[in-house]
């Protein structure tokens, strides 16, 4: 038996999985239309590839990745993209995003794909590209692109840690998922391990899922390197940190990447997503998503990225008293302002809220200092502290409290007897830090460009000066320079006697020369050249006369 470990606080709600874990995964239905955002991943969009009007295929790329941070965003089915535009995206801000709106066709045909049947005799750069051309990104929550976690790091990874933990309450994605597709999640390990250079790979997940840790630990008997192991059902156990220090022991400090301690994490979701597009050339185009709360019918079904969230709402049977959707958990979940958006890379649950489910928050009373949040934090913050410095916007206070460390996991607000939502006051407070230090950067920015202007005005105004300043000491001198032609940059002096030199060499070749065609001319013609001549001595003479009879200054 390997020795399992305990992080600080934690707290046990109600886990509510029973509503959504009890049906197989069904396959959702094709929907009207899909609504494909190209940014559904940390870092940059992708780039759209196609155009309004154009016919694609399922599994076609529609957005290219840009960047070095990026991923690729696919047609779900084919279809024929109707637009290209801004559109509410599923996002608690109700802010819109580039969209590609997609309308099936029906034949749902797939685009030629590049199967490896043997991926082992490929380079990992390659395998790696594989990865972000099929827009395979974190299916835990943080949707990070899986190619840039899968670099062997200058810190040798020991430990893979898979992580199937799934501690919020009504999510049962990832227990369905490994009830039934184990086999290939532990593919996708092994694909996965390869490219780390990991010695081993650990699967955490909690004892509250007997199913499939068995299925998992059937799976993983046959790959030496690989071990299931059930962890205590604790919130939120399924935290990266919390989960890599029950299963190895290390504690992962604040600033601290897990890495740099020789482990790497990744979601039992993103392993099978992976595996499929190596060994079957599949982009990520669907995920399971649960879908419970106030519906008849809760499950958890395949649905395509896309798929208008009321459309899937209404394929469980969307109960009246509906009051909002729950994208997530109800401890860290977002309540989403539209359900006209899509389904994402990042839609693991879907709740249909209600009063019955979720009363409406009780007063908030003064806190009392009972210290309850500070004893379930996981990150061993000092909540009610940070609550009194957001409040007061004392923010350099907050941040001295290591605000940034909270995970928001929502332990404390949770526990509060005064109903304190403490963790919207950690995001308020870490938005408003977030936009003193951009602010501070535009200003540093703005500064510089300023600095940057005022020497160069004074370095002008410097070179001028030492310019006037030789220009005076050589009038002192009485040596005034040479004017100088602008263009030849040369003396004027010195041009002229080129120009003279010039005609006088002309006059001296003229005077050799002698007329032509004067050999045989009658005595008539002979008598006019020579009135010509005559006439033209005359006038030379009165020139001259008339040039020298002028005063001279």
């Amino acid at each position: 038996m390997r020795k399992l470990y305990t992080f600080h606080g934690g707290v046990h709600p109600d886990t509510c999985k029973a509503q959504s874990n009890g049906r197989p995964i069904a396959k959702a239905k094709l929907p009207s239309k899909l609504v494909i955002p190209l940014r559904q991943h940390v870092g940059h969009g992708a780039r759209v590839v196609v155009e309004v009007g154009e016919h694609v295929k399922k599994g076609q790329i529609i957005g290219q990745a840009e960047g070095h941070v990026s991923s690729s965003v696919h047609a779900s089915t084919s279809g024929t993209i109707a637009a290209i535009d801004m559109q509410p995206v599923a996002h608690p801000s109700g802010l819109p995003e580039l969209c590609v709106t997609l309308i099936p066709d029906g034949l749902d045909e797939w685009v030629t794909l590049e199967p490896l049947e043997d991926w082992r005799g490929i380079p990992h750069s390659d395998l790696r590209h594989r990865l972000r051309n099929a827009g395979v990104v974190g299916l835990g929550g943080a949707v990070f692109p899986s190619d840039m976690k899968l670099y062997a790091h200058k810190h040798k990874i020991r430990t893979l840690v898979l992580n199937g933990a799934e501690c919020e309450p009504y999510i049962t994605c990832d227990d369905l998922l490994m009830r039934e597709r184990a086999e290939e999640i532990l593919m996708g390990a092994e694909l996965m391990r390869e490219l780390l250079h990991a010695d081993e790979v650990l699967i955490g997940i909690e004892d509250n899922k007997p199913e499939a840790i068995a299925a998992m630990q059937n799976a993983a008997s046959k790959h030496s390197s690989m071990e299931a192991i059930a962890v205590p059902t604790i919130y939120p156990g399924g935290g990266a940190k919390q989960l890599i220090r029950v299963l190895t022991g290390i504690e992962v400090a604040a600033g601290v990447r897990s890495t740099d301690l020789g482990v790497q994490c990744f979601n039992v979701g993103t392993a099978y997503s992976a595996w499929r597009a190596i060994r079957f050339g599949e982009p990520l185009i669907s995920r399971i998503v649960t879908v419970t709360g106030n519906v008849a019918s809760p499950q958890n079904f395949e649905a395509l990225i896309g798929t208008p969230i009321a459309e899937l709402i209404a394929e469980a049977g969307q109960l009246p008293g509906t009051t909002g959707i729950i994208m997530g958990g109800p401890m860290m979940g977002v309540l989403l302002p539209s359900d006209k958006a899509g389904v994402i890379k990042a839609t693991n649950c879907l709740i249909a809220a209600s009063d019955a489910l979720f009363p409406p928050p009780k007063p908030v009373l003064p806190c009392i200092r009972c210290t309850r949040c500070a004893e379930v934090c996981p990150a061993e913050l000092q909540p009610q502290d940070l609550y009194w410095f957001a409040r007061a916007k004392n923010l350099a206070k907050a941040e001295d409290y290591h605000l940034f460390d909270c995970i928001e996991c929502g332990a404390c607000s949770y526990v509060c007897p005064s109903n304190i939502p403490l963790v919207q006051y950690y995001r308020f407070a870490k938005s408003e830090i977030w936009a003193q230090q951009a602010g501070q950067k535009a200003a540093d920015a703005a500064r510089e460009r300023h600095e940057f202007r005022e020497s160069r005005l004074e370095r002008e105004k410097r070179e001028k000066a030492e310019k006037l300043a030789a220009k005076e000491k050589a009038a002192a001198k009485g040596a005034s320079p040479p004017v100088t032609d602008k263009q030849n940059a040369e003396p004027v002096d010195e041009m002229q006697r080129k120009i003279q030199a010039a005609i006088d060499q002309a006059k001296a070749q003229a005077a050799t020369v002698k007329p032509r065609n004067t050999e045989q001319l009658t005595p008539q013609q002979m008598a006019e050249i020579a009135e010509i001549e005559a006439r033209r001595a005359r006038i030379r003479e009165i020139a001259q006369a008339s040039t020298d009879a002028q005063p001279r200054e």
